[in-house]
């Protein structure tokens, strides 16, 4: 049995000849330099005429662009990654006027990722083998796995990263084989130091992978910091700090996809809390650490695996207060320091901290998928505050986060 069709990105690792690498490179500067352009084109029209310009417009101020004698070199790569970073940035604009994110910013030459788009007119997909335009041979891909039978490529993005690898992410059409049906749910309370505790009891170490790391990537960036700008030696150092990086972020994307798929094939129903991440990196002493944990990649790994495999993903109000509640009796108890891990109910019940918390978080789930608990405030829910989904019902903005619950 299976889903419907979804899209899926399928990535993989390959190595340029000389030549295909200085054409992508050449292609990874014109892509940055048109979106600059066209960022500051409607930047200018906004600011000078109060005049929104589109997509259109900008696709028309490209052709003009190629156009001059300054900017012929546009022509010598492939028009479709050029139209393709326009189209970014339209969305980018769109993401701004909703308000679901800041105005669109500059591409750096040495920070911004290095990537290019092609779309179905700008590559050739046979046997596998992959062809990008303006090229005469394919690419040397490592298919570390195969593509999903009789599904044709709609997007291919290459990119490379800071350790100098390079990398091809295949978009196409997917049919995901649903695991077989289960009648159990989960809870899910994240941490520091467990990473998951599971409203069964059981929890899962928190790898800390960049603080096991934080040794050899302290030292790299110490011989970075020591060469000369611009010479081969501060080069090589740089990518040595880009492959300390890459090690930690490959481990722990690795170990979140083990982790995530398990939760979600063992389980039909996956509850979690609604944790304002980006307020909590404001900490002085945990900031590292919640970085090193990767709460919202975790979180973004359920929702579209269980999306993929037909299970349910219900988002907890970050406001409930699945710490200082008995699961019990309903009691709720007062300040709770981050430093106290055990307490005891007036009811004669000790709870675990972390444990209690993912208790609490599947009840006030499951009272989400049962009778929608949450779509307005509920006074009779236990602590006096509601269990919701995100999104039915954002959370206020004026609020502010929520202290870690690790």
């Amino acid at each position: 049995m299976a889903t419907t069709h979804v899209k899926r990105a399928f990535k993989y690792r390959f190595y340029p000849t000389d030549a295909q690498a200085a054409e992508l490179s050449r292609t990874f500067g014109c892509v940055r330099k048109v979106y600059n352009m066209a960022l500051a084109a409607r930047t200018e029209a906004w600011t000078l005429r109060q005049e929104r310009v589109d997509y259109n417009a900008t696709s028309a101020m490209l052709t003009g662009w190629k156009k001059t004698e300054e900017l012929a070199y546009l022509n010598e790569v492939s028009s479709v990654p050029l139209q393709q970073t326009l189209r970014h940035l339209q969305g980018a604009f769109a993401n701004f006027w909703t308000r679901r994110a800041k105005y669109p910013t500059f591409k750096s030459r040495k920070k911004s990722r290095r990537s290019a788009e092609y779309t179905t007119s700008g590559f050739r997909y046979r046997d596998g083998r992959l062809t990008l335009a303006k090229m005469d041979q394919p690419l040397d891909v490592v298919w570390s796995r195969p593509l999903p039978d009789g599904s044709a490529p709609s997007t291919v993005t290459v990119s490379q990263d800071a350790a100098g690898r390079w990398f091809v992410s295949i978009l196409c059409d997917d049919r995901p084989t649903m695991p077989a049906p289960v009648n159990t749910a989960v809870g899910i309370d994240v941490g520091i130091t467990s990473l998951v505790t599971l409203s069964t009891g059981e929890k899962i170490t928190n790898p800390r992978h960049e603080r096991k790391d934080r040794e050899r990537l302290a030292r790299a960036q110490r011989e970075l910091s020591r060469k000369a700008g611009g010479s081969n030696n501060r080069e090589k150092a740089r990518l040595k700090v880009g492959r300390a990086h890459a090690r930690i972020a490959d481990r722990r994307r690795d170990f979140l996809h083990k982790l995530t798929t398990r939760l979600v094939r063992e389980n039909q129903t996956i509850v979690i809390e609604d944790l304002t991440v980006r307020n909590m990196l404001k900490s002085r002493t945990l900031s590292r650490a919640i970085s090193d944990a990767s709460w919202t990649e975790m979180r973004s790994m359920l929702e579209y695996k269980a999306e993929w495999y037909g299970r349910d993903l219900v988002v907890v109000d970050r406001w409930f207060p699945s710490s200082k509640l008995c699961s019990a009796c309903g009691a709720l108890r007062g300040r709770m320091p981050l430093n106290v891990r055990e307490w005891a109910c007036g009811c004669g019940t000790t709870h675990d901290r972390d444990v209690n918390a993912a208790v609490n978080i599947l009840a006030a789930g499951l009272a989400v998928a049962a009778c929608g608990d949450g779509v307005r405030p509920q006074r009779s829910t236990p602590g006096g505050q509601s269990s919701m989904k995100q999104e039915v019902v954002p959370p206020p903005r004026s609020r502010a986060a929520a202290q870690p619950r690790g």
